[in-house]
């Protein structure tokens, strides 16, 4: 298989690559890496907050903090990652982005107590936050046609995988214990990776940009940034405490934040100033309705790992690595799924995105019965076809989704629209998180019974099963047509 070719062209012209040869797929092995390790991060530290807290002395609200920091810096930042990116070229944003998630993560691994910790993972989450955005505007300039298609599917194949997978590796390390680092590992681990791929970044990325004469949008980065911060944190750590005062205050904050972003965005664009991001992008009915159904789609997805970990560990009495393991079946399905979508997307195209979150909510359906089914002494075995099904359900659409919104939108905003994309994604699992905990926990009731947990895990997936359902319809309502406006 290779790529199409990238004419050498000034990277003042928007969303062209340099560089006098046409790029090989190993641009996409490389930033692919990036992605494995950036959402593999997100995941991973879940399994080894017991250890940290026995090793540190962490208090409940510190090993919080450790996910927290990460997820709410890395969602917050994503936006005006894209810009930078934009702004100053994707290949030298992803590979700065590459370099301080590195140092950070050697941060983590080497930290001596809590809070160095937690402050090493927001660093860490704002180095993902300026590498991740760079990727998909890096397949869209680099990649055409079906060598595009085919890029987006491996994104979304990555994606997945590496949430899938986070407990599985995480759970491995921990148990190997390599050297005596115990939980340390996880985060020391991305060291060598990072480094090895920072080497061959400027080999085989062409740089690409949108040098349009403007300078970034500082006023625009703190209001967006500030505004999805206080979202995140307040939907999850509001829901992890019960939804406290602040939490609301939150969230009206970032209502308020939202709004008075909106406003600055459209002054600067019709004084032609150059905003965070561009609101034309949204003029697009493919990328508006395209992102609506990212966030939909997320809602239904990221939400189910979170409630299916607390179903095997809590509720079935699983370690975090049989329960990882069993988090193969949906890796499988995933993973097959996405190498099928691969070569049918060419034919059935828009009808393959919208069949992925109808079977996804199938495959929630049958694991709802089947927990239903088995309560919490049933061979958990049985568990394995529904969950096959939601992953393929999830590989179907991942990728796909990813592809088709970004085709709404310009070459010269890729970077900031794959920021927007992120942001919605990243974003929809937090706040699915949110609505997940809200009708899992007043299920489960204040004893938490493991035998009320099978009752609490299937009621909690009726709304993902809704989310699937409506992100299905708006795929359909996408213009068939990339260009369509």
């Amino acid at each position: 298989m290779t790529s199409e070719a990238t004419p050498h062209t000034d990277t003042r012209s928007g969303g062209k690559t340099t560089g006098g040869e046409g790029p090989s797929w190993g641009a996409l092995v490389i930033v692919m890496v990036g992605t494995f390790m950036t959402v593999l991060d997100y995941f991973i530290a879940n399994v080894a907050i017991p250890a940290i807290q026995s090793d540190l002395q962490a208090s409940a609200a510190q090993a919080q903090l450790v996910i927290v920091g990460y997820g709410v810096a890395f969602t917050a930042g994503l936006i005006t990652g894209g810009r930078i990116g934009d702004l100053f070229g994707r290949r030298r944003m992803f590979a700065l982005g590459l370099l301080l998630f590195a140092v950070a993560s050697a941060a983590c691994g080497l930290a001596p107590n809590a809070e160095l910790l937690v402050v090493a993972r927001v660093v860490q989450g704002a180095a993902a936050s300026l590498m991740v955005p760079q990727v998909l505007g890096i397949i869209g300039t680099v990649y055409t046609g079906p060598s595009r298609a085919a890029a987006f599917n491996v994104y979304g194949m990555v994606v997945g995988l590496a949430g899938v997978f986070g407990q599985v590796i995480g759970g491995v390390l921990i148990t190997v214990d390599i050297g005596g680092l115990d939980w340390r590992s996880i985060f020391l681990i991305n060291v060598p990776v990072s480094l090895v791929a920072l080497l061959f970044v400027f080999r085989t990325v062409p740089e690409s940009r949108n040098a349009d004469g403007t300078r970034l949008d500082l006023p625009g980065a703190v209001l967006v940034t500030a505004a999805l911060a206080l979202l995140v944190t307040a939907l999850v750590e509001g829901r992890e405490q019960g939804w406290p005062t602040w939490s609301w205050v939150s969230l009206l904050l970032a209502v308020v934040l939202s709004v008075t972003a909106v406003s600055h965005l459209r002054k600067r664009e019709r004084e032609g100033r150059g905003p965070l991001i561009s609101l034309t992008l949204f003029r697009s009915r493919v990328f508006s309705i395209g992102l609506a159904a990212t966030v939909t789609y997320f809602l239904a997805m990221g939400s189910f790992f979170f409630l299916l970990a607390l179903y095997l560990q809590q509720g079935r009495g699983l370690s975090p690595l049989e329960s990882g393991l069993l988090f193969l079946a949906l890796g499988a399905g995933y993973f097959g799924s996405s190498l099928m979508s691969g070569r049918l997307a060419g034919r059935l195209g828009r009808s393959l995105v919208v069949s992925g979150p109808l079977t996804l909510a199938a495959g929630y359906v049958l694991t709802g019965l089947a927990v239903t089914l088995n309560g919490t002494d049933g061979n958990i075995l049985w568990l394995v076809p529904s969950l096959l099904i939601a992953g393929m359900g999830m590989g179907m659409t991942t990728g796909p989704l990813t592809g088709l919104v970004l085709s709404g939108s310009a070459p010269e905003h890729a970077a900031s629209s794959s920021g927007a994309v992120n942001t919605a994604q990243e974003g929809g699992a937090a706040i699915g998180v949110a609505i997940a905990g809200t009708v899992f926990f007043p299920a489960l009731g204040g004893a938490a019974l493991a035998a009320d947990y099978p009752h609490a895990f299937t009621l909690s997936l009726i709304p993902l099963v809704v989310f699937c359902c409506a992100a299905a319809f708006m795929i359909r309502m996408i213009p068939a047509a990339a260009d369509a406006d």
